[in-house]
């Protein structure tokens, strides 16, 4: 039995000074292997008598338990080790600083309205704007041009029903506007003002796309 206890201190010494997986498993296979230490043991077990054999039997059992025992919790340790090891090498630092992202810049389109309103703001102009989608009043009527007019052929457009609960109309229908005339009629209905200015004056015109944008001054002496 002494013979074992100073093996089971050679063994767990031998599992506990492994520092990889690979060799903690050659110490399990040169104990726990069908040639190992503990095995040939057990093997030599049916040639002693039969006290010394239950003795030495029951001692070779605890000896293998614990054995196992200590190869699963070194394992369990070295494996532990290799993935904080390995997960030191991946980390992602998130103090580093962010990748540099493109701005946006405003449209030469936007910029120029945004120049044309600072300079005819500071003359006194009001800034008018308008729909996108007129009614045919304000886009032809109102500008002498009726539904029989020649201009209206070199302005045509889109038309979209008033009412789409009934069939189309062509004489009641919106009209996506052909020019910024329309609003000229709105702002003189429904002001006085001596000076306007207006802008967001997209306007579109089937034989002119894509659509263009125009700015239309009022002066009034």
């Amino acid at each position: 039995m002494e013979n074992l206890e100073n093996l089971k201190s050679e063994i767990i010494e031998k599992i506990n000074t492994c520092t990889e997986l690979k060799e903690l498993d050659d110490v399990r296979v040169s104990v726990m292997g069908k040639k190992g230490q503990i095995t040939e043991m057990m093997k030599g077990l049916g040639a002693l008598p039969l006290e010394e054999k239950i003795a030495l039997g029951k001692g070779l059992n605890v000896l293998k338990s614990e054995v196992e025992t200590a190869l699963e919790s070194r394992k369990k340790s070295l494996e532990e080790i290799a993935l904080n090891a390995k997960l030191a090498q991946e980390k992602i630092d998130v103090t580093l600083p962010i990748r540099p992202q493109t701005q946006g810049r405003i449209h030469p389109v936007s910029k120029i309205y945004e120049e044309v309103t600072a300079i005819f703001g500071q003359m006194g102009f009001e800034v008018a704007n308008g729909p996108d989608i007129e009614d045919q009043f304000h886009n032809f009527n109102a500008l002498n041009m009726p539904a029989d007019h020649p201009a209206r052929q070199m302005q045509d457009t889109f038309y979209i029903n008033d009412n789409p609960q009934k069939p189309f109309d062509m004489d009641t229908a919106y009209v996506v506007r052909t020019h910024t005339s329309g609003m000229q009629i709105r702002t003189m209905e429904n002001s006085n003002r001596q000076s306007v200015l207006w802008l967001r004056g997209e306007h579109i015109v089937l034989t002119m796309m894509p659509p263009t944008h125009l700015c239309s001054i009022k002066l009034r002496d």
